[in-house]
């Protein structure tokens, strides 16, 4: 698969539903499904070739409704990519078996995923400091409450399994974007704040939400 379409790789721009407006029905999901399921490798095949098998089925989701939708089998855990949000989609291995079954399963994987970029909308927009405003040394409360939120509801969502963290930083960076903060200076945000300070099969115990979220609002506080 191409490197725009690997999950880790999104940007809030590519994901944020706003931008990329989603509606299915009943009817659509079985349009979708049928679409789907000629795309689809065999049980075999999803078994001998665990990393590529369904890369027609992401190219024609992202291709129809836009990148953000490549994280439709970003599942919990080691799964096809690791250390997702994604529960009803397991992996190639596990969730592949005939194509009336599986297209339905990538369907509705597909619509969790929407709902979690929705539910994050959702936080962003009660976590942002007042006025929308990126930047205020009075205001730094409100980005460490935001880091520290955001932080334990990826892990809760992740279930704090394998590589969870990568995701978390990811979404952390999409909150700096959503709140108008350029994309560089957000990586270097949260690369800082993070710094190597979350683990695989661990939830961050408090001490260490902490310290991240302080060091966070610390650097959009540095933002001159």
């Amino acid at each position: 698969m191409v490197s725009e379409l690997w999950a880790h790789a999104l940007t809030w721009v590519d994901v944020d539903p706003a931008r990329h407006p989603f509606e299915m029905d009943a009817d659509g999901a079985e349009e979708l499904a049928s679409l789907v399921a000629p795309l689809l490798p065999s049980a075999e095949v999803a078994r001998e070739d665990l990393w590529r098998s369904l890369d027609p089925v992401t190219e024609f989701l992202a291709g129809r409704y836009g990148r953000w939708a490549c994280g439709w089998n970003w599942s919990v855990g080691e799964g096809d990519v690791d250390g997702g949000v994604v529960e009803v989609w397991c992996c190639s291995s596990d969730s592949v078996t005939t194509p009336d079954a599986t297209a339905p399963l990538v369907v509705e994987a597909l619509q969790e995923w929407r709902g979690w970029l929705e539910d994050l909308t959702e936080r962003f927009a009660a976590l942002a400091p007042p006025n929308n405003t990126p930047v205020s040394s009075a205001d730094l409360w409100h980005w460490e409450r935001a880091c520290t939120r955001l932080v334990t509801a990826v892990a809760d969502r992740t279930q704090a399994e394998s590589g969870w963290y990568g995701h978390c930083m990811q979404v952390l960076r999409w909150f700096l974007a959503y709140n108008g903060i350029d994309e560089g200076q957000a990586q270097e945000i949260v690369e800082n704040a993070v710094g190597g300070r979350f683990g695989s099969w661990i939830a961050p115990d408090v001490p260490v939400i902490d310290t991240v979220s302080s060091r966070f609002a610390g650097g959009v506080g540095g933002i001159g």
